[in-house]
């Protein structure tokens, strides 16, 4: 908003800036992404992780405007890994160009897999039913227990592909620039557009093995951020 003070001449710019976290909805209330610019952050992702210890954790920093993501930050300081991407500008790995796998074969692709924290039972049955129909089918499954160290992975070509039910906005909202930008793709479980609302998500190094996994899994509707 722009506006003017007769009085002294002053010209005073105020700029609407969102934030979105999971601070902001401690009370119960739901987010909202408008078109101003937001930021969506998780301090510490991969929180179980943290207390015990395991290494994969990471504070995940997003810039998101006219709700599409602009500016991602993924860092990792126990290995000292920093994951950034720009809209248009590429994904890095400690300032090195990084890409998403170029694999198609679903038999060769390394998945990223997640129970989640919560254990809701429509949900765990949905996992579970996943994981037991891919393991036959891929070359291997891995569980880091934080979903924008799982995104940064497939977007350094680490993992093939990963997804995810029940989680949040701010887990994922840096991650899919990363993936977007390391010449990925970012979907909605479902095959269609990524929803970071929606709490899930598909990510993978090609569509050709998005469009495999989608026909495989079976699919859970969480309630939305």
């Amino acid at each position: 908003m722009l506006s003017s003070t007769a009085e002294d001449g002053e010209i005073e710019v105020r700029i609407s800036v969102g934030f979105i976290g999971e601070e902001s909805v401690a009370d119960g209330a739901k987010c909202e992404l408008t078109a101003s610019p937001t930021w969506i952050i998780d301090p510490v992702d991969g929180t179980m992780n943290f207390v015990h210890g395991y290494p994969n954790v990471c504070v995940s920093v997003a810039l998101w405007v006219d709700k599409e993501s602009q500016l991602a930050i993924v860092y990792n300081p126990v290995l000292e890994q920093l994951f950034t991407a720009r809209r248009g500008k590429g994904a890095f790995l400690n300032g090195s160009r990084i890409h998403a796998s170029k694999e198609t074969e679903l038999s060769k692709c390394l998945l990223g897999v997640e129970f989640g924290t919560s254990r809701d039972q429509e949900k765990m049955v949905v996992v579970m039913h996943n994981i037991n129909t891919l393991v036959p089918l891929v070359h291997g499954l891995r569980s880091s227990g934080s979903a924008a160290l799982n995104m940064a992975l497939t977007a350094l070509g680490g993992t093939d592909a990963n997804f995810e039910f029940g989680i949040h906005a701010w887990d994922v909202a840096a991650g899919a620039l990363l993936v977007e930008e390391a010449g990925g793709v970012i979907l909605d479980t479902t095959g269609g557009k990524f929803d970071v609302l929606s709490r899930r998500y598909l990510c993978a190094g090609t569509q050709t093995v998005a469009s495999q996994l989608v026909k495989i899994m079976k699919q859970f509707s969480p309630d939305r951020d």
